[in-house]
């Protein structure tokens, strides 16, 4: 779906193609990761190497907030390209 005011102007936003859409997928995947290896690993060895605290289930969660603030970003301000004239044109 276009949004016509768009259209008129020969801009677009830049969608899947916005580096804060990468980042945002690539922290969210980590933290995941981060946030199971610190669900499944709570041994008492792991706890004790970070000073009693599940250091791999807290990073996770905050890698989960700081890409959810990324997509968030990207949705509310995103970054509008210019099309070029031929692509306007149908050239």
């Amino acid at each position: 779906m276009s949004d016509p005011s768009t259209e008129s102007t020969g801009t677009k936003a830049a969608g899947a193609f916005d580096v804060r859409n990468v980042i945002a997928a690539l922290i969210g995947f980590y933290g995941v990761v981060l946030v199971i290896v610190g669900l499944v690993d709570r041994s008492a060895e792991a706890l004790s190497k970070a000073g009693g605290v599940n250091a791999n289930l807290w990073a996770g969660i905050v890698m989960i907030v700081v890409a959810a603030g990324f997509a968030l970003w990207s949705r509310l301000r995103p970054i509008i390209v210019e099309v070029p004239t031929e692509t306007r044109e149908g050239h």
